[in-house]
């Protein structure tokens, strides 16, 4: 139960930035909040691993901010309109 309002603060940051990545004026700022949104997750897998006390949680946290990292450079780059 202590862990709960961790959660919670989470899954309303969650909620607010999902809602920046429908309404946003543009691509850059939907880029901005969904990667915030990523950030959230992997800090979220954090506080699982924690509330469980396994390391498994970290180990996924730790490549999902990876391939995070990966995607938002991509589409930075397609947003920017440079050739790959």
């Amino acid at each position: 139960m202590t862990w709960l309002p961790a959660i919670i603060a989470m899954a309303v940051c969650i909620i607010i930035a999902m809602a920046r990545v429908f309404i946003g004026p543009g691509a850059p700022t939907r880029l901005v909040a969904f990667d915030t949104i990523n950030t959230l997750v992997v800090a979220s897998l954090v506080i699982v691993a924690m509330m469980f006390d396994q390391v498994i949680f970290v180990d996924v946290a730790i490549v999902y901010a990876l391939i995070s990292f990966a995607m938002t450079l991509y589409v930075a780059k397609y947003i920017g309109g440079s050739k790959f």
